[in-house]
């Protein structure tokens, strides 16, 4: 797994670049697989959950 990289800009902020940072990881989709992670989810559970989201 790659690490996500923000480098500061000269002058810049730290909460601008917090700011970038989270887009950046939301358009990966890193933070939403990280809470897909945190339990184990049965194979029934992951079928369970992807035929209710398809619809």
């Amino acid at each position: 797994m790659e690490c996500t990289e923000v480098r500061l800009k000269k002058g810049e902020p730290v909460d601008r670049a917090l700011r970038r940072l989270k887009k950046k990881l939301d358009k990966e989709g890193t933070l939403k697989e990280l809470r897909n992670r945190r339990h184990f989810e049965k194979p029934s559970e992951k079928k369970r959950r992807t035929q209710r989201h398809r619809g």
